[in-house]
């Protein structure tokens, strides 16, 4: 293992850690009869993750010079987002997990009514929080942020590539068609988590780059998810394996093979790479991260 790998693996563990924090900072407090809801909303932060959203948008607002009080707020609201996904995702009527990074899933530690509020719950304070006056000065750039991620996350972003994603069993999808439902899926939180810090820091010059960054690294994500799906090993990706095929969807592996698969997202990562280098020392973390991606395990 190089250094450039252990040193981003501690990256993500600090960050994660510290972040953790600030999550759940933002978390509500019980001020009713019941506090079933808020024991349930801290169950998910504290089940953890990799992070690797608001990491992004973190190491993109430090090239771009953004202070960490706001940044941190917005990359707050996509994780959160991201935990809402997840949540509903887990349910029986969606993907039907009972485990998510090795943990009991919501619904199955509480109840699936519960999961479903959480869910709920965890999009709206998302806005709460990116609507705030402490995340930016300037309530344009506030409403910009939140349009932008609205748009991401809802029916021309996440929300509808989870609907194309369930449609997706038992028919037979081109590859067009299967780049189309990823860029939905799980592109768009990467392309908010890209382009927000430009937003935040007013300099729509550079959005585009970023844009064009996170359209490969999302993609490239995706690719790596498939084939942990096919490859991974249950007790390090903390979830079950070999969904895809039993469910009969077709995946960027399945049309295009393991080994080329493998080729694709090396090559989208090597792109992405190309994209960020003109920033120098600054994007040094962000490759590094782009490069962790197609090699995690989990």
């Amino acid at each position: 293992m190089n250094n450039d790998f252990i040193n981003i693996e501690k990256l993500i563990s600090v960050f994660s850690t510290d972040f953790e924090k600030t999550l759940i900072s933002f978390l509500p407090k019980a001020l009713f009869f019941s506090d079933k809801l808020d024991k349930a909303m801290y169950y998910v932060v504290k089940v953890g993750g990799k992070r690797l959203r608001p990491l992004i948008l973190s190491e993109i607002s430090s090239i771009l010079g953004i202070k960490k009080e706001n940044s941190d707020r917005v990359a707050a609201g996509i994780e959160f987002i991201h935990c809402y996904s997840l949540v509903h995702d887990d349910l029986p009527a969606m993907d039907d997990d009972d485990l998510r990074r090795g943990h009991p899933t919501c619904h199955i530690k509480f109840d699936e009514a519960t999961a479903i509020l959480v869910g709920d719950a965890f999009q709206s304070l998302a806005f709460e929080i990116i609507s705030h006056e402490k995340t930016h000065e300037n309530s344009e750039v506030r409403c910009n942020l939140i349009n932008e991620l609205a748009k991401s996350s809802g029916a021309e972003g996440m929300v509808g590539g989870q609907m194309l994603d369930l449609e997706a069993e038992k028919k037979t999808l081109t590859l067009e068609k299967i780049f189309q439902l990823q860029r939905l899926k799980t592109g768009e939180l990467f392309r908010f988590s890209c382009i927000a810090p430009c937003i935040l820091a007013e300099k729509y010059e550079e959005l585009q780059v970023f844009e064009n960054f996170s359209s490969k690294l999302g993609l490239a994500f995706q690719i790596k998810d498939d084939l942990l799906d096919v490859e991974g090993n249950i007790l390090e990706v903390g979830k079950k394996t070999g969904k895809d095929h039993k469910q009969g969807k077709e995946t960027l592996v399945s049309l295009l093979g393991i080994e080329n698969a493998k080729k694709k997202s090396k090559d989208l990562i090597e792109e992405s790479i190309k994209i960020i280098e003109p920033f120098g020392e600054k994007a040094k973390n962000l490759i590094d991260l782009a490069n962790f991606i197609i090699s995690r395990n989990k």
